[in-house]
């Protein structure tokens, strides 16, 4: 990086800096650099002691999921983290289910059920909603992004002096020609799953015969692009052997970030990582994250337990296809409707009123037994998505 010093971030009270010589460290200076010091530091641990996803000439993309450092959105995402440190906290991500269309049949995916998507300008509206309340990550989401004729048009949309765009697709739409097209609409990054190393069992959990040569296809396409790209995985119980292999694919393939997401529990009594099995991940984050080869980690055991807890409803907010706004993708209640009353605030407001949503958790909280207690209270036969009216009280 060509200065030293970089000014990052300014505000009354407040300025940040970067320092590039020898390294990369956040320092702040003002009254209010007490406040967000803790956030900072959480930042700085991740520059010091993890590889970068990617080094640019002038920036560093510390991760997939992050924007670069330094950039305009990246002052958005210090902003943010100033207002969460004094306890006003925004949407940092808001990430849109865009389609229920979909070649693959996923049993874990809810979003096919029923009828109708948004329109173009509805989703440009709830776009437009999230960037005036702080958003600085925009992700598009179920079920193939790709099967939306104006997916160009939406990333393109997006102002990338406000947010990156991340987008989710099982890959089965993806040509050389389609990954330049995002690329050129300003794609942040592109996030393929991969659920085994077997093909025959990624194919199983897609329910789609040569869905793992489809993905794995798709990432070599997009990473050909010039994209970010993140293999993507959910980690069962059951599941938690296969992470060695699957990390190793993610390396052959070359991918800038391997990102571990931990299953949640969908009805009461489903089993969910322990406390051990979750060292297991961690102790995977710290060990492949140390400098030299292969991609870095991104694992939800750390970035939404040790480091910034439970992101729902906290730092996270999810808008689903039927215009539904929930905390995060994974839990089954919805606090209002962008289709009905056009206002994402409304629910947010709504959401941090509750209790629930008011105090730090180091568990996501589809896996924090205290608030798992609210599944056994959703009617038998009921669909997946109920209204938090008859829920949590």
């Amino acid at each position: 990086m060509r200065d030293e010093i970089i000014n990052v971030f300014t505000m009354p009270g407040l300025s940040v800096k970067m320092e590039t010589a020898g390294g990369m460290e956040l320092i702040a200076s003002g009254p209010l650099s007490t406040v967000c010091k803790p956030a900072l530091d959480r930042i700085n641990d991740r520059l010091h002691n993890e590889k970068p996803a990617r080094v640019d000439k002038d920036s560093v993309i510390a991760s997939t999921w992050l924007p670069p450092i330094p950039s305009k959105v990246f002052t958005r995402l210090i902003r943010a983290e100033v207002y969460c440190s004094l306890g006003k906290y925004l949407p940092e991500t808001v990430s849109l289910e865009i389609t229920r269309e979909c070649k693959c049949n996923c049993e874990h995916c809810t979003v096919s059920d029923g009828e109708g998507e948004m329109t173009t300008g509805q989703i440009k509206d709830i776009i437009d909603q999230a960037l005036d309340m702080g958003a600085f990550i925009i992700t598009f989401t179920e079920g193939d992004p790709l099967l939306r004729d104006d997916i160009f048009e939406l990333i393109e949309y997006v102002d990338k002096n406000k947010a990156i765009v991340n987008l989710f697709t099982p890959g089965t739409e993806m040509t050389p020609q389609v990954a330049l097209k995002l690329k050129e609409a300003g794609l942040h990054t592109l996030l393929i799953s991969i659920y085994s190393t077997e093909p025959a069992k990624h194919d199983l959990t897609r329910r789609l015969e040569g869905a793992y040569e489809t993905a794995v296809a798709a990432i070599g396409m997009g990473l050909d692009a010039g994209l970010l790209v993140t293999m993507t995985t959910h980690i069962s119980p059951q599941r938690l052997h296969e992470m060695p292999g699957l990390y190793k694919l993610a390396h052959e393939l070359g991918v800038h970030e391997f990102s571990i997401w931990e299953s949640v529990a969908k009805r009461p009594g489903d089993r969910v990582i322990s406390a051990d099995e979750r060292k297991v991940i961690l102790d995977m984050h710290s060990t492949y994250n140390k400098p030299g080869d292969g991609p870095r980690i991104f694992a939800s055991s750390f970035f939404e337990g040790e480091m910034l807890g439970c992101m729902a409803g906290r730092r996270w907010a999810h808008v689903c296809v039927d215009g539904s706004v929930k905390p995060c993708p994974y839990m089954p209640f919805e606090f209002g409707n962008v289709l009905d009353d056009g206002k994402l605030a409304g629910a947010w407001k709504t959401i941090r009123s509750l209790k629930d949503f008011k105090e730090r958790r180091n568990l996501c909280m589809m896996q924090d037994p205290e608030f798992l207690q609210y599944l056994n209270r959703i009617p038998e036969g009921s669909e997946y998505l109920c209204s938090y009216k008859d829920i949590l009280h």
